[in-house]
């Protein structure tokens, strides 16, 4: 009897120890399969935030409208025209102004602009090109390729106010507000101005690009000059070149060359350089683009984020 007994309690101890061993294998198993199952989700996840602008679908092209010296001087330096023609994609959003691509591309995921480097804000994202950041310090190195002149224009030679204002735009008080509102001074070793204190009224209008730090020399200058009231109409480029010809506009500003037309009946002054900044909405995950793939994109040959490479 006490063998059968020993011999019972024998069994009990090894069919214990037996599911023991039996649960500990297959927690490790669930352990091993929840294990895997967070590295594919971690996996995923990571796939899903690399893929974000793959995923935005058809790309929103927003370019300024005819007229602008902005639009000019972009299509010429990504190629977008060819042959003197201009083919950017006939489907874009056409808005007349700075702060209208900035809205639209804010406002759109999918969307993709272009405006001046010194109109930039956290509403969007500006997208390196060919690896270069758009900064005023990349441009003035020439690293960043896509910039241009900012222009102001007479009709003949400028007198009273206007040639006071143009002198303070050109001293180093004038080219350090340049370069305080994020563009590039013309030149750096500028003399200090002093100011004709001429009287009167002048009205000076033109590109929407340019407006902004006209707005700031003006102010800077009349508090200097309190004689002297400047009139400011910001319209685009070409309007302003028009207005300085007829002389409706005392000085007309242009973000761009001025053409062979304009200079035929014009007197042009570089006053700064300004870059265009290629930008998309601040959820777009795009981290560089070329030139050649914003060409593409600008004429329609690209239509869709997954398309980018």
């Amino acid at each position: 009897m006490k063998k059968i007994l020993a011999i019972a309690l024998a069994l009990v101890v090894v069919c214990a120890a037996f599911a023991g061993c039996s649960n500990g294998s297959g927690n490790s198993s669930t352990s091993a399969n929840n294990s895997s199952s967070a590295a594919q989700n971690s996996s995923s996840n990571s796939s899903s935030s690399e893929n974000t602008a793959n995923d935005l679908g058809e790309i929103t092209v927003i370019s300024r409208e005819d007229g602008s010296g902005t639009r000019t001087a972009f299509i010429e330096l990504t190629g977008v025209e060819a042959d003197g023609t201009d083919q950017t994609y006939e489907d874009a959003v056409f808005v007349n102004s700075t702060d209208q691509v900035l809205t639209q591309v804010s406002e759109n995921e999918a969307a993709i602009g272009y405006v001046s480097l010194g109109s930039l804000n956290d509403t969007v994202k500006a997208v390196p090109v060919d690896g270069v950041e758009p900064t005023a310090e990349n441009v003035k190195a020439g690293d960043y390729k896509i910039s241009r002149p900012f222009m102001i224009a007479t009709k003949g030679e400028a007198t009273g106010v206007a040639a006071d204002f143009i002198n303070f735009i050109l001293s180093q008080e004038g080219q350090a507000i340049v370069n305080e509102e994020g563009y590039i001074a013309v030149d750096d070793a500028a003399t200090a101005f002093e100011s004709a204190m001429p009287e009167g009224t002048i009205t000076v209008g033109g590109s929407s690009s340019v407006g902004p730090v006209m707005e700031k020399l003006a102010e800077a200058y009349m508090a200097v000059n309190t004689g002297a009231t400047i009139e400011l109409q910001v319209t685009d480029s070409s309007s302003g070149m028009n207005g300085a010809i007829d002389g409706t506009l005392d000085i007309g500003m242009a973000s761009r060359a001025l053409k062979d037309s304009e200079t035929a009946e014009l007197t042009g002054i570089q006053i700064a350089v300004d870059g265009i900044a290629v930008i998309v909405n601040n959820a777009n995950a795009v981290e560089d683009l070329s030139v050649e793939t914003i060409r593409q994109i600008f004429t329609g040959e690209v239509t869709d984020w997954s398309e980018v490479q």
